[in-house]
């Protein structure tokens, strides 16, 4: 009779525990036990309830549902998963152990999804692979998405199947930076150029204009003498005129 007390009370303390602890982590909280991945949820303090931690395709599948992508995920090289319920729709975020699992799982995913169609938004972040499924409205899933942060750092067992890419990457930012610092430069000079030709040309002909008007007539002889046949050279001093 106590073997089936105590069989009781600790069957009620498993049901009571919350659906985040129900599963071993490989990596917990320090201050409550949680596992790390729970806190990684936007708003978890308030999903907590909600919170459904796994760590194999059957209790995953219970909680989120006939997806095809649950199927695909491999929890053999200790791959966690923790979901909640969210406005957007339901969150799945799965952490994988190293990059490269991580990596062969996205295109497995990516393939999955895009041979079933459906309502599914799908993100790789870090070593996170982050799934919305059942979207009302595409744009507050990637909003939900965009609030999940990878703050560990990535470490290749291998070499970096990225670091070409990261290299080719740089090089073609830091050419194009070149090459615009460059031509705005050029036309920066070629503007300046332009805009003070026209402002010395301006004053150029300003002073010429307030030279011309300070002489008293205007003649087409070039200063030279002519005959005033037409009145409209001024008439000299009689004083400096020859006599007969």
């Amino acid at each position: 009779m106590k073997f089936v007390k105590a069989l009781m009370v600790f069957s009620l303390a498993i049901v009571a525990r919350p659906a985040a602890a129900q599963a071993v982590s490989l990596e917990v909280s320090d201050t409550d036990g949680l596992p790390v991945l729970v806190k990684h949820l936007p708003d978890w303090e308030n999903k907590r309830g909600e919170t459904v931690f796994a760590r194999d395709s059957a209790t995953l599948s219970v909680t989120v549902g006939a997806h095809p992508v649950i199927g695909l995920v491999d929890f053999r090289t200790g791959t966690e998963a923790v979901t909640a319920p969210y406005d957007a729709g339901r969150l799945l975020i799965l952490e994988y152990t190293n990059p490269q699992s991580s990596l062969e799982d996205d295109a497995k995913f990516v393939e999955a999804l895009n041979a079933a169609g459906g309502t599914t938004v799908y993100r790789r972040i870090g070593n996170y692979n982050a799934f919305v499924f059942d979207v009302n409205d595409e744009a507050a899933a990637n909003a939900l998405l965009d609030q999940i942060k990878y703050q560990k750092n990535v470490q290749w067992l291998g070499d970096d199947p990225f670091l070409l890419r990261r290299a080719e990457r740089r090089f073609v930012v830091t050419t194009a930076d070149i090459f615009l610092s460059t031509l705005f430069w050029i036309l920066g000079g070629v503007g300046l150029a332009i805009i003070t030709g026209i402002g010395s040309g301006f004053l150029f002909y300003r002073i010429r204009e307030q030279r011309r008007r300070a002489l008293p007539t205007f003649s087409d002889a070039g200063g030279m003498t002519r005959l005033n046949l037409d009145g409209f050279t001024a008439e000299r001093d009689p004083k400096y005129i020859l006599s007969d």
